[in-house]
């Protein structure tokens, strides 16, 4: 704690040369139910700024140009009570929205995106509510979190062979991602989207334990997303996009503490399992240094740019330098030959700490009701400048995706038709067949890897996995009624180290409907979800993997079924 107390006394001095400025800059938690969606689609319609990239969220109040965030239709008289003058006239109190959200998964965990709530089986229910003041320039959000998980055992790993529980442990004794969250039922309480903040104008310093997103994806992002809970952070953020002669600066800078789970990557106890391939963790929390930077320019109306870029190392492996303390705003370490032209070694490494980065683009059309983006990162440092270009494909991962509005004659409503694409690659490329390449989130010096509690701080769909998705819906202002498709490959970093059989990808085919609907102040949300495991667990039996009965299998795949639902009340 020591070394974000001094990086907030660093942070605050950065900034000692700006105005101070009445403002209340509420913010819009990440993953509140059908927001973060509705205001995508203003903006793609013309009703929000086009300069902001919506690639770093939170947002706030002052993004969005509105003093209701939380009103999504004119029309809909709100309660006077729901904000309240405090000092005179001063300041504000506001009640923010009661969420409940409930969840069932019938065979094996699956889903991301879902903050405090964990991979699991069966009943899980997230309970959050809360209130927001502001005084000045000074303002406070308490939104706490309370999340419990009926926590069923299912079938996880049961590899074969020692090659398959060796490959296994070589990875997950490098991430804190355990199959199963103990035995029993599992609750927790966090204090959730909460936030202590000192507002200046066009900037934010404070504390916060609320998620981010950055990246202009909208189903995963490379460095940070909610599908981990918040963690304990100090900040440094733009309120609103900054105008310059060139364009429109949006950034955050963050210090913060990621923690452990606490649990082993697989039960122990059974035989069969190599339980001695395991090496526990380190009994230490983890502080983490990040920047995003995303640039709007003059003449391109629309388009964003922008580069993340995020350290994370243990405690006590580090000093209090600002080296140290904020080594993302140096050049980072090369890799480095130690009298051995033949053995590069990475400088990260060196200095026993893992480095994650990334270059993003979003590209808004409104007078098309459309958009395009992308992310682009790695997670091995370039030797030089001519390994970064030669061999760009190296240690990458990458989302791309496309929205599109279809506006739909209507005499009474402005209807919609909405289309989205959208890919996810994390699996490793062809240069790890002749250069080591890592995993993305796996370390072997920061052996918790890039994680919070257990959940992956990025993509979570988790290392070496690949996603295709698609979805289709009809919309009326935040009413959603809708259709998706996806394709999700488990792992195959992993797969192709355990098996020499081509034919045991893990791949799940799902679909599933969903819906979004608005009654006065309540917003209810739901989707039904079916998967089906190809090779589920990368299992099969039977053939033998060659001629004419190569696909002559047992197979085994196993169905799952995934419903959820929640209510918001806005006061």
């Amino acid at each position: 704690m020591n070394a974000i107390r001094y990086n907030i006394c660093l942070l605050v001095a950065a900034l000692s040369f700006s105005v101070v400025y009445q403002l209340r800059a509420q913010v819009l938690p990440v993953g509140l139910p059908a927001y973060e969606e509705w205001y995508r689609r203003e903006q793609l319609l013309g009703r929000v700024d086009s300069t902001v990239s919506f690639a770093i969220r939170p947002l706030s109040s002052n993004v969005l140009m509105r003093q209701r965030i939380y009103q999504t239709d004119d029309s809909l008289a709100y309660s006077d009570r729901s904000t309240q003058p405090i000092f005179n006239g001063q300041g504000v109190l506001q009640l923010m929205p009661v969420v409940l959200e409930g969840q069932y998964t019938s065979a094996y965990p699956y889903g991301w995106n879902d903050g405090p709530m964990v991979p699991t089986r069966g009943f899980q229910t997230l309970f959050s509510a809360g209130l927001y003041a502001s005084y000045k320039f000074i303002s406070v959000q308490f939104r706490p979190e309370f999340v419990a998980a009926q926590n069923r055992a299912y079938m996880g790993f049961d590899g074969k062979t020692d090659l398959s529980w060796e490959a296994w442990y070589n990875q997950g004794n490098n991430i804190d991602m355990p199959e199963q969250f103990g035995d029993g039922a599992y609750t927790r309480a966090f204090l959730g989207q909460s936030a202590v903040r000192l507002n200046f104008d066009p900037v934010s310093v404070g504390l916060s334990t609320e998620n981010i997103w950055w990246g202009p994806g909208r189903r995963n992002s490379l460095l940070m997303s909610n599908t981990a809970p918040g963690f304990l952070h100090a900040t440094v953020n733009t309120t609103r996009p900054v105008r310059t002669g060139i364009g429109s600066f949006e950034g955050q800078l963050i210090a913060g503490q990621l923690k452990g789970s606490g649990f082993t990557p697989t039960p122990l106890g059974n035989p069969n399992h190599y339980d001695e391939y395991y090496n526990p963790k380190r009994d230490d929390w983890r502080y983490l240094s990040g920047i995003v930077l995303s640039y709007q320019p003059k003449w391109l109306p629309g388009l964003s740019l922008g580069l993340t870029r995020s350290f994370v190392r243990y405690h006590n492996d580090g000093g209090n330098s600002l080296n140290n303390l904020l080594p993302l705003l140096g050049s980072g370490s090369a890799w480095k030959n130690q009298g051995d032209p033949d053995r590069p070694v990475n400088g990260e490494a060196e200095k026993m700490r893992d480095q994650y980065g990334s270059f993003f683009g979003r590209w808004v059309f409104p007078k098309g009701k459309a958009e395009i983006y992308a992310e682009y990162g790695r997670t091995d440092p370039p030797w030089n400048s001519r390994d970064r270009v030669v061999q760009l494909e190296h240690s990458r991962a990458y989302v791309i995706g496309f929205t599109k509005l279809v506006p739909l004659k209507s005499a009474e409503h402005e209807d919609l038709l909405q289309f989205n694409l959208e890919f996810t690659q994390l699996e490793r490329s062809r240069t790890s067949q002749v250069r080591r390449s890592p995993s993305w989130y796996v370390d072997e010096n920061v052996r918790h890897g890039y994680t919070h509690r257990g959940q992956i701080l990025g993509a979570g769909i988790g290392p070496g996995s690949n996603l295709q998705s698609g979805s289709i819906s009809w919309v009326r202002g935040v009413k959603q009624l809708g259709l998706q498709l996806e394709r999700l490959v488990h792992n195959n970093d992993f797969y192709y180290d355990a098996s020499r059989d081509i034919r045991r990808n893990w791949v799940d085919i799902g679909g599933a409907l969903y819906g979004v609907w608005d009654y006065r102040q309540l917003i209810f949300t739901g989707s039904l979800q079916y998967m089906r495991a190809l090779n589920y667990q990368w299992e099969l039996e039977g053939g033998h993997g060659s001629g004419a009965d190569f696909w002559d299998i047992d197979p085994q795949d196993k169905n799952n079924v995934q419903f959820r639902v929640a209510v918001m009340y806005r006061f």
